[in-house]
Formats: structure tokens, C-alpha cells, sequence
């Protein structure tokens, strides 16, 4: 079977557009982590993403036939620009379905690139359903983004390039989305090069992968994380997923390794600056997954002196999203932890806070006057050590009497709460809830109509990080209203949203 993939991977025409990336070395990362350490820069090819080794893969090979039918596929980002540029290329016509969501930066590299673009629905889902439709009431052929033969063996020439760049590779780390990059890298290596260990790196906000190990099968993830919008996939594609399974031609296992890294905003948001700092090149998070999921996958193993190549996948990123990489980066490299701390509300208690960090430094304090005996603190504090320090702030302040939370892992902490620190509303009826807003302008009018005028909002943030979705932090006094009857009103407003009232955050900065 794995000799099958080697045949198509070998017959892909990629070359006709993509170059063979090069594998670089990171002398940073190498050093820090005590492994020979090399990034295979797929950001460098003529759309900045591997997607166009698939997307060619499959539109060079339609018939005449085909050709004159044109082709459309469902795609927010470097698939839509893989398939634009091959139609381009090939003088195919191309029509691209993208959610309304879709920052502009995307919607006009598409159609820089010669494609045409149809703007549907709020998400991904919505417009795949409507490119389908598209599809058969114009007659054209439907491009998939990762779930077809042809699509992954054109990323399978990635591993193809890899064995001859470096040939005693130890492991390649791999970001997951739908699964066409993994399966046609793990297929290649398998049977060209067993003993080459391919690692699974996905968001944990979007583990589609993870869930289907876990569970035998391609089970879909109730919802799905936004920040690494390249790997925003609910479920792993159902050849992939057959593919990852299959066993190496030496017997040893399958050709993909059954623990699956998953990493956190965080830890994506530091490998951002990492591959910045090693090649001054701004990458897409879902770019620098791979990046993440190796450092935590050395962490975690302790593993040394090994050969190690990321596959740095995607360099499509929207510049108005870097403030808030940046203000993530020192929280994922484990260079600041957060607290919320009770400390006396009277004269000298800052001083006497201060003095008990033993010369830490203080990143960020939040304060605002109570009248209360305590007053509640939001405090950032740097860290040389990361983990193992922010355990020891802990103790060091819990021995000193004072009340300490470490909210360091806590998203609404960081996202919501650092920016809302100011007083407790003291409303007995509030219930907070997190929506996630489609960055459109007519978003909020619409969840307010929905809602009607039965709830007040006690509570609103949002800040817009450039990303196709927005956070938001809603509070709603519920007044005499029942629980059902709330549930009833929010699940028809059709946004996704969770419950957070009990966040610790909340109640001690907000409530």
C-alpha cells in the first residue's frame, strides 16, 4: 500500500510552481534545546503555504475535459491561493467560495491570483455546502482541500525533498488540520525511510486527529478554536485518517506515531517569535505548530542530540493579529505567569508586595480601590524559569499569607478579564457567557436583535485580534427568566458560546 503512495508522490508535476523549499538550519533552537534542529520552509513557496503542492498535484492532472469546466473549491485561506494560482498557471477558470468572515488580506490575494471569489456564510462549513452546490448546478470540479489521492501526494513531495536534505532525520514534525500534510509526508517516509519518527502537532482547540485515536474513529469536535484558522478543522479527513494508520514497511509501527502533541495559543504564539528570531520571517500560527509541538515534545521526552525538522507550513498571516501574538509570546515561552492576590488595602502594602517577590519583576498590575479590609490584585510577574518558578511564586506568596491564584493558564484571564479589571458590579442575576462573534459588521446587530430586549447586558468586551472570529465576554442579568428560557434565547442567537460564570477570574475581579 505504501508503495502506491511513493509511485503517485514521484509522478507529482509540483514542480511546475513550487520550488523545493530549503531545510534550514535554527542554531537558536539547537542550542536551547540541545538537538540539531532544522525547519523545512514551505513558507517560502509562491503562495507562502504548502497548500500549493496539493491544489497543483490535482488541477494538472484534470482531463481537457475538466479543464474546460472549471473548478471551484471551499477554502478562508492558503488552499484558496494554492487553487488560484494553479488555475492561473494552467488558464483554468477558478471560482472560490470563502466564508463572508474572511479577512480581506486573504480575499484579495485570491483575487490577485486570477481567481473568483463568492463571499458565504460565517464559517467554513457554510460555504463548503454552498461550493458543493455551486459545483453541481455549474458543472464544475470540485478541488478538496486535503481529503483526495492527488492533494496528498503533492504535499507528499515535501518528505520526498526532506529525505534527500538530510539523511540521517531522526523526526519531522507535522501540523494537522484536515490531514492531507501528514498522510503524504508519513506515506513517503514510511516506506522510503522508516526509522524517521513523524510526530502529530495540532492546535488543542482544534485536536480532530487526537479525538479519532482517542475514539477509533473520525469523530467531530463539537467546536473548533480560531487562532490557528490554518488548522480549523472539526474532523479529520477520511482518507488521511486511513493513510496516518497504515504500518511502515519495516514492521515497526504505524507510519504515523499514535501520541498526538497538542499546544496551546501560547505555545503557538512563542513559536511565532521563535521562527522570527531565527530567520526574521513572520509566520502563520498554524506555520509555526509543528515549531511548537517539537519544543514541547522535547520537553516532555527530554530527548537530546537528535536530528529534528519542522515543517514550517504557512507564512499567510494577517498583520493586525501581531499585537496579540505579542502580547501571548511571554506567557507561552514561559517567560511571565499571572496571579490574582489578595493583598491589605492601606498604606506600604504595594512595597511590602513587592519586597516579597525577592526581586522578581513585575510585568502588569491591575488595581482599582474597594473599601475592602483586602484588596484584589491582578499582577504579571517575569519569570527565568518558567514552570518551576511560577510554582514557586506560588509557595514563596501562599507562605507569605497571601491569597494567590495563578490564572497563567486561564484564556479568559488573559483575554478578557486583564483588560476589565475595575470593580465588582455586585449584580446577584448575572451570568457570563463567551461568545465567538464573526468578525462582519453586521454581527452585533444581529446577537442583539436575537436576544431581544428581555436580558440586560451588565457586561461587554471585545477586541478585535484580526482573526476571522472575535471573543467575546457577555454578561446577562436573567432577572425572572428560568434557566430553560435563557438556553432557549442564546442557543437561538446561533452563535457558539459557553457558560463561564464560575471562571475564577470573574468572580474575583468582576462579580
Amino acid at each position: 500500500m505504501l508503495a502506491h503512495w511513493v509511485r503517485r508522490i514521484l509522478q507529482a508535476t509540483v514542480y511546475d510552481v513550487a520550488i523545493e523549499s530549503p531545510l534550514d538550519k535554527a542554531p537558536r533552537l539547537s542550542s536551547r534545546f540541545n538537538n540539531n534542529i532544522l525547519l523545512k520552509r514551505e513558507d517560502l513557496q509562491p503562495v507562502f503555504s504548502f497548500k500549493l503542492r496539493g491544489a497543483y498535484n490535482r488541477i494538472s492532472q484534470l482531463s481537457a475535459a475538466e479543464r474546460a469546466r472549471g473548478v471551484i473549491t471551499a477554502s478562508a485561506g492558503n488552499h484558496a491561493q494554492g487553487v488560484a494560482y494553479s488555475g492561473q498557471k494552467l488558464g483554468i477558470d477558478t471560482l472560490i467560495v470563502m466564508p463572508q468572515t474572511t479577512p480581506e488580506i486573504k480575499v484579495s490575494a485570491v483575487k490577485r491570483l486570477g481567481g473568483t471569489v463568492a463571499l458565504h456564510g460565517d464559517n467554513f462549513d457554510a460555504a463548503y455546502r454552498y461550493a458543493l452546490l455551486r459545483a453541481e448546478q455549474e458543472n464544475r470540479v470540485y478541488i478538496p482541500p486535503f481529503d483526495d489521492e492527488l492533494v496528498i501526494a503533492g504535499q507528499g513531495t515535501i518528505a520526498m525533498e526532506l529525505v534527500r536534505q538530510c539523511r540521517d532525520l531522526d523526526y519531522v514534525f507535522v501540523a494537522v488540520g484536515g490531514g492531507g500534510l501528514i498522510a503524504g509526508v508519513a506515506a513517503f517516509l514510511g516506506e522510503v525511510a522508516p526509522h524517521v519518527k513523524v510526530i502529530a502537532v495540532e492546535s488543542d482547540e482544534s485536536a480532530c486527529l487526537k479525538l479519532a485515536y482517542e475514539t477509533g474513529e473520525r469523530s467531530v469536535l463539537p467546536q473548533v478554536g480560531l487562532f490557528a484558522d490554518g488548522v480549523a478543522v472539526a474532523q479529520i479527513g477520511e482518507l488521511p485518517f486511513e493513510v496516518v494508520q497504515l504500518p511502515k514497511s519495516d514492521g515497526s509501527g504505524p507510519i504515523v506515531e499514535p501520541e498526538v502533541v497538542t499546544c496551546s495559543t501560547d505555545e503557538i504564539c512563542a513559536a511565532v517569535k521563535d521562527v522570527f528570531e531565527e530567520n526574521r520571517s513572520i509566520v502563520e500560527p498554524a506555520g509555526a505548530l509543528a515549531v511548537a509541538g517539537m519544543k514541547k515534545f522535547i520537553e516532555q521526552t527530554g530527548i537530546t542530540n537528535k536530528n529534528m525538522a519542522a515543517i514550517v507550513c504557512g507564512a499567510n498571516m494577517n498583520f493586525d493579529r501581531l499585537r496579540y501574538i505579542s502580547e501571548r509570546t511571554e506567557l507561552g515561552e514561559g517567560r511571565e505567569a499571572i496571579y490574582a492576590v489578595n493583598i491589605p488595602e492601606r498604606t506600604g502594602a504595594f512595597l511590602e508586595f513587592c519586597r516579597a517577590l525577592q526581586g522578581r519583576a513585575i510585568t502588569e498590575f491591575n488595581y482599582r480601590y474597594n473599601g475592602n479590609a483586602l484588596a484584589q490584585v491582578f499582577v504579571g510577574i517575569s519569570l527565568k524559569s518558567g514552570a518551576v518558578e511560577r510554582k514557586e511564586i506560588h509557595d514563596l506568596l501562599t507562605n507569605k499569607q497571601y491569597i494567590v491564584d495563578d490564572l497563567s493558564d486561564d484564556e479568559i484571564a488573559k483575554l478578557h478579564i486583564r483588560h476589565l479589571i475595575g470593580g465588582h458590579a455586585g449584580l446577584s442575576d448575572e451570568r457570563l457567557f463567551r461568545y465567538e462573534f464573526p468578525e462582519r459588521p453586521s454581527a452585533l446587530l444581529s446577537f442583539l436583535e436575537k436576544l431581544g430586549q428581555d436580558f440586560n447586558i451588565s457586561l461587554f468586551h471585545y477586541r478585535n485580534h484580526g482573526a476571522a472570529n472575535g471573543s467575546v465576554l457577555v454578561g446577562l442579568q436573567t432577572g425572572d427568566f428560568s434557566e430553560e428560557q435563557l438556553i432557549q434565547r442564546l442557543d437561538a442567537i446561533g452563535y457558539p458560546y459557553s457558560d463561564i460564570t464560575d471562571n475564577v477570574g470573574y468572580r474575583l475581579f468582576l462579580k
